[in-house]
């Protein structure tokens, strides 16, 4: 079982740990010496000397998404994309489309009717909607 040890490397592409991180910042050697002994490039020691935390900002999803939404169906989104990936079906999009969150459309506020009740009748009585 992996602990989690302070100078321990946070993702696979990070050559530097937090402890290393927290020397470079209280460096007393100049930015060569400092990427010379621990192994990084210069810019990289450059880089953690102008931060004020030892933690890795996050990667990966933007900060401020854009949802931007097709409005198509399923059917026309896999016919559209399977020019650049031919095995792919209608399930797995519709799959992939789920695992991230965006398989429907957003709720729309506003623009939907507010829910009625129907009318309350007294013991005795019901009610009958007549439609053609």
């Amino acid at each position: 079982m992996e602990g989690r040890a302070i100078g321990r490397v946070l993702h696979g592409s990070a050559r530097t740990t937090t402890a290393v991180r927290r020397a470079i910042q209280h460096r007393q050697q100049s930015l060569i010496a400092l990427s010379k002994r621990h192994g990084v490039n210069p810019k990289t020691v450059a880089r953690w000397t102008k931060r004020t935390s030892v933690s890795d900002f996050p990667t990966g999803l933007p900060t401020d998404p854009k949802d931007q939404h097709t409005l198509l169906p399923l059917f026309d989104n896999v016919y559209t994309l399977q020019a650049t990936h031919p095995h792919l079906t209608r399930l797995s999009l519709h799959r992939c489309l789920q695992r991230h969150g965006i398989s429907g459309l957003p709720e729309v506020t506003g623009d939907k009717a507010p829910n009625q009740q129907f009318q309350t009748y007294p013991i005795g009585y019901f009610h009958i909607d007549i439609a053609e």
